[in-house]
């Protein structure tokens, strides 16, 4: 290669890099570009030279647009890439053995990795498949999930602060590794990746990777069948922060074990941060080593529970605020003591809200929100709401559903009402705090007394069993 060759070759390289310090965070940059070294330009082919199969791969399933719109800037619309693989370092009388494949998007890619592999001097590994199930991994965090957006609560208090913990101080902790554990929808994932978007917006030059555990496998398993394990073993070593999303997926996958098991040791004696997030408790965990479950207890396990009221309330305030809209405090109020299962179905319902206003153009009224949550209950499910009970409960009893909401202690609206809280607590998830919203702003205690009244009465009279089966008949 003589100089003015190696000479535009290095410039047009040059100048790739500009348009790729655009786009890629500053560790991305270090670790996947630094380490390229120009090799070839051939008209308006660019060859690079990367130092594996594997980095190969990561380039081609993460920034191949990146690369293109690089090529675009240097070269123009119609370069090409083409990239110089070492699949042997070679020794001392020998030198590295390469393989020169074009993007893997091109119909000569796939001509080159036929040649490839018909060459057994080369045994160079397949081309991994490029389905749904392999695409890319999560390696860039979603900068939406912040703390500042992360509502706290008596539900989520010790994971927050102990995620609050490790985002100032990565690897430095006795909450190492950290564990978050909760039902679906509970903002598992929202809390996890808020913890690497501060971690990578503090500390620039630390290299943080978020991925879910099924992607991790996936990966895992191609790297076997590309014979590049070691290359997959070697990037998640040198890993500050590895934040791993739903590890009960890895339950029954053994080798995938295996290799964590070595990963996670190798990360935790250098001092490196491992996040983890399961929807479930370690000692409920089926299918996984004991080895690995007794390493996952050497930090924190903190758990995230079912939003409290306030919480919720809260919750909804920040989700309007964020969309710009004003909804009557009554209005959230109901909607926050009618929904209390996650906060993702809490956020669900706020959209369904703001998107009914906007198609019958008009406000978010009490009318609308009852309307819209009798609309999200699944007719399948049949699921009964707070609604539904007042309304069968008032009919059975000749009564209103007014009556069974006033201030009224008349003992002919005083029995119903408590018939109706029995039901609420025995066919909804509600808190008796919530049950008692219900019926006028009661508190939890007239509800509890309620529930008592209706279970003994049922026990002492036949009357009041064969009226309260009655009644139950038109939930089923």
């Amino acid at each position: 290669m003589n100089n003015q060759f190696q000479h535009d070759v290095a410039a047009v390289w040059e100048n790739c890099l500009q348009v790729i310090k655009a786009n890629v965070s500053e560790q991305s940059f270090k670790t996947w570009f630094e380490p390229i070294v120009p090799f070839r330009l051939a008209g308006k082919t660019l060859t690079i030279q990367v130092p594996s199969q594997f980095f190969y791969e990561w380039l081609e399933e993460n920034y191949i647009h990146v690369l293109r719109r690089a090529l675009d800037y240097a070269i123009g619309r119609d370069g090409q890439l083409e990239y110089s693989i070492i699949v042997d370092t070679g020794g001392d009388r020998q030198p590295p053995i390469k393989v020169h494949v074009p993007t893997t998007n091109s119909p000569e890619a796939a001509e080159a990795r036929q040649k490839a592999a018909a060459d057994p001097k080369r045994h160079t590994p397949p081309q991994p498949p490029k389905s749904p199930d392999t695409s890319e991994m999560d390696l860039f965090l979603n900068p939406n999930y912040s703390f500042d957006n992360y509502i706290e609560g008596d539900c989520n208090r010790l994971a927050r602060s102990a995620g609050m913990a490790v985002a100032q101080r990565p690897g430095v902790t006795s909450f190492n590794p950290l564990l978050i554990y909760g039902g679906v929808g509970l903002g598992k994932t929202h809390l996890v990746q808020a913890i690497g978007n501060h971690i990578k917006g503090h500390y620039h030059d630390k290299f943080v990777v978020y991925v879910s555990s099924e992607k991790f496998t996936n990966q895992f398993i191609n790297a076997i069948k590309s014979n590049t394990l070691q290359d997959f073993t070697d990037f998640y070593v040198k890993v500050d922060a590895l934040i791993l999303d739903d590890v009960q997926f890895l339950s029954g996958k053994e080798k995938t074990q295996d290799t964590f098991f070595h990963i996670f040791n190798h990360l935790h004696q250098s001092g490196k941060q491992i996040i983890m997030t399961s929807d479930r408790r370690p000692s409920e965990l089926q299918g996984l080593q004991d080895r690995l479950l007794s390493r996952f207890k050497w930090g924190l396990t903190a758990d995230l529970q079912q939003p409290d009221l306030e919480t919720r309330i809260a919750i909804i305030q920040r989700k309007l605020q964020a969309e710009g809209i004003y909804i009557d405090a009554g209005v959230i109020e109901y909607v926050a003591h009618s929904v209390n299962t996650n906060v993702r179905e809490l956020e669900g319902v706020i959209i369904s809200l703001m998107a009914q206003a906007s198609l019958v153009r008009r406000d978010i009224d009490l009318e609308l929100a009852k309307n819209v949550l009798k609309n999200i209950v699944s007719a399948e499910e049949k699921e009964v709401t707070i609604d539904t009970i007042q309304e069968v409960v008032a009919d059975y009893y000749d009564i209103t559903i007014a009556d069974l909401k006033s201030k009224s202690r008349k003992k002919e609206l005083v029995y119903p009402r408590q018939v109706a809280m029995f039901f609420a607590k025995e066919l909804t998830d509600l808190s008796l705090k919530s049950i008692g919203y219900h019926f006028g702003g009661r508190d939890h205690s007239t509800v509890i007394h309620a529930i008592q009244t209706i279970s003994d009465l049922m026990e002492q009279e036949d009357a009041v069993k064969e009226a309260i089966q009655k009644i139950r008949s038109n939930f089923a």
